[in-house]
């Protein structure tokens, strides 16, 4: 089990970005996925329309090997979305790849998705059963058609239908030739914001998409909204009467890139808070702190600041590194982690160094950078982590689907201290990393999903059972 990852992150889905009435649409969407990229680096896509005719294209690989040389050219219109997406639902393969393109009796439109649906399957069986026919392994093709069937003629109508049968995460981007429509799930578990540049509208997973396009950043989209752009302008309305934020805390964490903001809380700024409380919590002894790359960094300058210890750069990432790294060996495994990280000897030599890792999962990695560090001379490794002990699967769009992937859920934190090799381990707790993220919301969750840590799940979890589709 724990030899099957060379890094050892949790990862997510996707990201999405669309722009309605710009000049440059697929131009500034393209820019986006750029910014998003993080998100997703296994294949990306876009389509836009000028109001007529539809420009469509998707790869395989990061947005600057999906779009070859002269694809971008080709694209024209006024309105554009676009998908980054990183495999859990479905394979990896090109069919899954979106913005999914579709032709049905109303029209056409393209559908992107970020985030997962915990009865996919059995919407998928009920419209199998009713004659659909579905090309990929992607739960978003079970959205498609669920719109495709609605008996409502205009998009926004057929697409509020669709969104009355399926459960779970989803930040949601639906265009046709003339409008684009934008939804977040009743729980709001992924990010999604809206965005201005001029009379342009835009969308994006967060809102560093909007700094590198120039866009102004207006508000965050609301769990249960629904979002209608078009030459009307603006309407905003809401498909689901109950709502409660839940926001999946690993975007401050982990996921989100440090210069975006969430729900108006900057990440790179929680992620120091992660930090100092992680010092508060767990102090110890020792002449050097650093942060495993990227996301580490900021809980580590946090931790420095709060005990008083020199942080330091003690561990490089190499960002030259592909995507994808073949093992033929177990020697070429031990050598994985040492392709993306190297330790810098003169700062690590001969001290007793504070590792701050941002997550601990199969506990892979771990063990590997603390092993790096010893060989680079560190006299102790002290590890500690600014999240807690990850105890379930996500069901929501993250990479764990059974609790035996995770280390937390089979051993004691002494055991996986032994077994990473640490000197001493200690994790933030979960009271201390709500207060710490510092969102408004009232209530025990403070407007999180700590289901990963504590198994509580914001919806349903019944892969059997799903609600009867209608108006088909």
């Amino acid at each position: 089990m724990f030899d099957k990852l060379i890094w050892d992150k949790l990862n997510e889905e996707c990201g999405v970005f669309g722009i309605y009435d710009h000049h440059s649409a697929a131009q500034l969407t393209y820019l986006g996925l750029h910014a998003l990229q993080h998100r997703g680096q296994e294949s990306a896509g876009m389509c836009s329309s000028d109001g007529e005719k539809w420009y469509k294209h998707r790869g395989m690989g990061l947005v600057s090997e999906a779009f070859g040389k002269g694809d971008l050219e080709k694209f024209s219109g006024h309105i554009a979305i676009g998908h980054t997406r990183y495999t859990t639902a479905g394979s990896s393969k090109i069919e899954n790849a979106q913005p999914l393109f579709f032709r049905y009796a109303q029209g056409s439109m393209a559908v992107a998705h970020n985030g997962n649906l915990v009865n996919a399957s059995v919407l998928r069986k009920e419209l199998e059963e009713k004659g659909s026919i579905f090309q990929s392994t992607s739960d978003t093709e079970v959205i498609a058609h669920l719109i495709a069937r609605s008996q409502n003629k205009d998009l926004p109508n057929a697409v509020r239908d669709a969104l009355q049968h399926i459960k779970g995460a989803y930040a949601l981007l639906v265009m046709n030739e003339k409008q684009l429509v934008i939804a977040l799930d009743p729980n709001g578990l992924r990010p999604l914001s809206l965005g201005r540049m001029g009379d342009a509208v835009c969308v994006a997973s967060e809102t560093c998409a909007f700094d590198i396009i120039g866009a102004e950043y207006w508000r965050e989209v609301q769990p249960g909204e629904l979002i209608v752009v078009d030459e009307n302008g603006v309407q905003t309305s809401t498909f689901a009467e109950k709502t409660k934020r839940s926001i999946c805390t690993f975007e401050y964490i982990y996921f989100a890139r440090p210069d975006s903001d969430i729900d108006g809380i900057n990440v790179h700024m929680a992620r120091k808070r992660l930090g100092k409380q992680l010092a508060q919590e767990s102090p110890v002894e020792a002449d050097v702190v650093t942060g495993v790359p990227d996301s580490g960094i900021s809980a580590a300058i946090g931790y420095a600041e709060a005990s008083g210890i020199p942080y330091e750069l003690g561990l490089i990432k190499n960002r030259y590194v592909g995507r994808t790294f073949i093992q033929p060996s177990q020697e070429m495994r031990e050598r994985g982690v040492h392709m993306k990280l190297s330790a810098v000897r003169k700062v690590v030599e001969g001290k007793r160094v504070v590792m701050i890792d941002d997550s601990l999962v199969r506990g892979t990695t771990s063990g590997r950078i603390v092993k790096m560090l010893r060989e680079a001379g560190a006299k102790e490794v002290h590890v500690r982590v600014s999240s807690p002990p990850i105890m379930n699967p996500c069901f929501y769009g993250i990479d764990t689907s059974t609790r035996e992937e995770l280390i937390a859920t089979t051993h004691s934190l002494e055991e996986i201290r032994q077994y990473i090799g640490a000197d001493s381990l200690a994790y933030l707790s979960v009271e201390g990393m709500v207060e710490a993220v510092g969102r408004a919301e009232d209530g025990p969750h403070r407007g999180h999903c700590l289901a990963c840590f504590t198994g509580d799940y914001p919806t349903e979890i019944e892969f059997e059972a799903a609600l009867p589709i209608t108006k088909c």
